[in-house]
């Protein structure tokens, strides 16, 4: 090396680094700026100006009509904004009039509350807006919407949990709208909860990865870009593994299974810099969560170090005393709420919070230091977010790719990749030249039931709201592959009830195979609680009929939790699970049917075989005894992970080194993926541990690792993950992270090798 070369090689690093370091100042320089900006205005609040930022009602309340009701067309009441914004000062607005805005109308509004806010106002704070950006910008007509939560897991590939909340990011941003209440981190491990669809699945490490990719999709290298939102992680803590299984009903979780399995996602997203979170409807351990300080201050803010707005969700303060019973009257919950930690009241239709805060905070009941600390938070984050300098964007140009065919395409790409193939007896699946077919089933023609809840209505179950142009259901999108004339159509069944199922079986007579499209009607929340598991008996009813008729079947399930189907899955030659897939999915399941796609989907779940057999895959060996003190107790439809393909992959030479290992010194785990098929795939190369013995029962095993990679036919690729020490851990006796002394099993695909970990 000549010393030019040098020379010039230390000048391009002294260059990096004074960019480095310039970047680091800067953004400390931004960060203590808003610092400054937030102590000089906290000076010019006033107790009713504080208590307003801490108040967060719903458009309901500043629209024309009664609460529930508004008029139709949507319009803003004056007097009502001048009410809330002018005399109570509230600070924050969320949701929608019962139904999808368009853009031009979501920028009347926000453009307006924002002008009396910023100019009427005498402290100009702008408002903070905030919308359920659940699967895309679901709230604004024109938005593209993805598949939900649950089907992203599916694809187990964080660049779409990344590239669907950035998208997303955009167009609820593009609507003038700068905070979603996304991503949900709840981990999903009983499937009666109504909102399962909204978790990522039943696995700690699978959560944490998407949910963390979904955060930083959201908001960005710097969430005051007009492109980003702020996140909101939900719902701490425990939601979802209530004992009914039942949406905002109790939950019994002993602390170490709530530090092991509850918590961890919700680190992964504070670590990612997520700006809010909401709080648990329910109770946990007795205790509702509003009120809890050991959960909201204790472990939220001063273990988690979380900096953000904790905000409850819907009327949870009121129903602390009309539900929970643990308040003798709202003004009693709203002091337990707020001294637990709560530093934003969501009250949406209701206007009494403000005044009974500031009476408690008058009688010393809830200390100035309180309110001082949430309005700090509160104002941190809209000055985080530029709402001070632009309360929204306007400039030419700056969201002309809103709904645009790339963003359609990236939805397609998703769910493409989520739609799993469960069943495929003597490769009935991909279909190929131009079969006559009998489509059925209540999925088959619908765009909702693709979409399922938070799709343009809370429920999703309205479909005037719902694209058309350009958007296929899977009838639609079968009759474009085959030609109209090859496909017949017979519904056959509702959600519930049989429907012209004769003339279903007639018309099986005359076709090649059967499309059975089955699952649910969209639902969310309180009113998709459940009491049986089991696919609805019209359905199986319509399947069973079909089956005699001889013909080939194809099921697809679109569903949003595992439905049992234990009594067709033998009639069935092929099953798709295709989850709630989005706008998009008509065209990505038929493309897997057709062959254009090979799936590649995995499943996020366990697909319980039966309805009283609940059983994760990471369980523990005491749950695999039988009724004969046999170990045969496991035994679902599927296994967590699970998922066919239309080539074959081989796993051969897992390396696991060294042999025995110790504090701070990693394992280098390898293993060679062969695509030994015809055509191009994608699978998913999983690493399990086995901890075989552990102070603590210790599961069977624990995804610690995965990856996703693309093969050409005959193609093989060297796979390599690094696990350390504390990846192996579990929470032990003392509550702490712990990797013990002893021996783990790394096992790939069937592929197993033994270590030792020495301290």
């Amino acid at each position: 090396m000549t010393a030019l070369m040098k020379y010039a090689i230390l000048t391009l690093l002294g260059l990096l680094l004074m960019a480095v370091t310039y970047t680091d100042l800067h953004a400390q320089n931004r960060a203590s700026t808003i610092d400054e900006k937030v102590d000089s205005l906290m000076q010019q609040l006033s107790l009713t100006d504080k208590i307003g930022e801490m108040t967060q009602l719903s458009i309901d309340m500043l629209s024309v009509g009664e609460p529930y009701n508004l008029e139709e067309p949507h319009r803003l009441d004056e007097d009502k904004l001048r009410k809330v914004l002018l005399d109570l000062r509230v600070g924050s607005i969320l949701n929608v009039g019962g139904h999808a805005y368009s853009r031009e109308h979501w920028h009347e509004i926000i453009g307006r509350i924002q002008e009396i806010a910023t100019k009427q106002k005498p402290t100009g704070i702008p408002v903070l807006y905030g919308i359920d950006t659940i699967h895309g910008a679901n709230y604004t007509l024109g938005s593209t919407l993805f598949p939900q939560q649950i089907g992203i897991a599916a694809t187990w590939d964080t660049a779409h949990a990344y590239e669907g909340a950035r998208i997303g990011a955009y167009e609820t941003r593009a609507s003038w709208i700068p905070w979603t209440f996304a991503p949900v981190l709840d981990i999903g491990r009983d499937y009666r909860w109504p909102r399962f669809w909204e978790t990522f699945g039943e696995d700690v490490l699978l959560t944490k990865k998407m949910g963390n990719a979904m955060v930083r999709g959201f908001q960005g290298d710097d969430v005051s870009d007009p492109h980003h939102v702020a996140a909101t992680m939900k719902h701490f803590l425990g939601y979802s593994l209530t004992i009914t299984g039942k949406d905002r009903t109790q939950a019994w979780i002993p602390e170490r299974q709530l530090r092991e399995y509850v918590l961890p996602p919700f680190k992964a997203a504070v670590d990612a810099g997520a700006l809010t979170v909401m709080i648990n409807s329910g109770e946990l351990n007795g205790i509702p969560v509003h009120v809890n300080k050991k959960i909201l201050t204790g472990l939220l803010r001063d273990e988690l170090g979380f900096e953000g707005i904790a905000v409850t969700d819907w009327a949870d303060i009121e129903y602390l005393y009309t539900r929970h019973m643990v308040a003798e009257n709202y003004k009693e919950a709203i002091k337990m709420a707020i001294n637990a930690g709560i530093d934003m009241a969501m009250v949406p239709v209701d206007l009494e919070f403000p005044i009974l805060l500031k009476e408690l905070v008058e009688a010393g009941e809830v200390p100035m230091k309180r309110i001082d600390e949430s309005v700090r938070r509160i104002l941190w984050v809209k000055f985080k977010l530029g709402l001070f300098e632009k309360p929204y964007h306007t400039q030419e140009g700056l969201y002309d790719k809103f709904g645009s065919p790339a963003f359609a395409e990236a939805s397609y790409q998703a769910a493409a990749e989520s739609i799993t193939l469960l069943k495929n007896e003597e490769s009935m699946l991909p279909l190929s030249g131009k079969p006559k077919v009998l489509v059925t089933g209540p999925a088959a023609h619908t765009m909702t039931w693709l979409n399922g809840g938070w799709s343009r209505t809370w429920q999703g179950d309205d479909p005037q709201y719902l694209d058309r142009e350009g958007k296929q259901t899977i009838l639609e999108a079968v009759r474009e592959q085959l030609g109209f004339g090859q496909v017949k159509f017979v519904p056959g069944t509702t959600m519930n009830e049989l429907q012209e199922i004769e003339k279903a079986v007639s018309a099986a007579s005359d076709v090649d195979l059967v499309i059975a499209c089955l699952g649910e009607a969209p639902y969310t929340e309180k009113p998709g609680d459940l009491n049986d598991l089991h696919l609805p008996e019209a359905q199986r009813t319509l399947v069973k009929r079909l089956a005699d008729t001889g013909k080939p079947i194809v099921l697809v399930l679109v569903e949003g939790r595992p439905r049992v189907i234990n009594d067709i899955e033998p009639l069935a030659d092929a099953i798709l699970m295709a989850y709630l897939p989005g706008n998009e999915g008509g065209r990505a399941i038929t493309d897997i049917l057709f062959g254009k796609v090979n799936p590649s989907g995995k499943l996020p779940f366990t697909y319980p075989r039966y309805v009283n057999d609940l059983v994760t895959y990471d369980h523990n060996y005491t749950d695999r005894v039988d009724p004969d003190f046999g170990t045969d107790a496991f035994n679902p439809q599927w296994e967590f992970g699970h998922g066919l393909s239309y080539t074959r992959f081989d796993y051969s030479d897992l390396k696991v080194k060294p042999a025995a290992f110790g504090p701070g010194k990693a394992l280098s785990v390898s293993v060679t993926v062969t695509n030994s098929g015809s055509r191009a795939g994608m699978e998913v190369v999983q690493v399990y541990v086995s901890d075989l013995v552990a102070s603590v029962t210790p599961p069977v095993k624990r995804l610690r690792a995965f990856e996703k990679v693309d093969l050409e036919p005959g193609e093989s690729r060297k796979m390599q993950f690094t696990l350390y020490p504390e990846e192996l851990s579990f929470v032990g006796l003392d509550m702490g992270w712990v990797t013990e002394p002893g021996d783990f099993v790394i096992q790939v695909d069937t592929l197993s090798q033994k270590v030792t970990f020495r301290k």
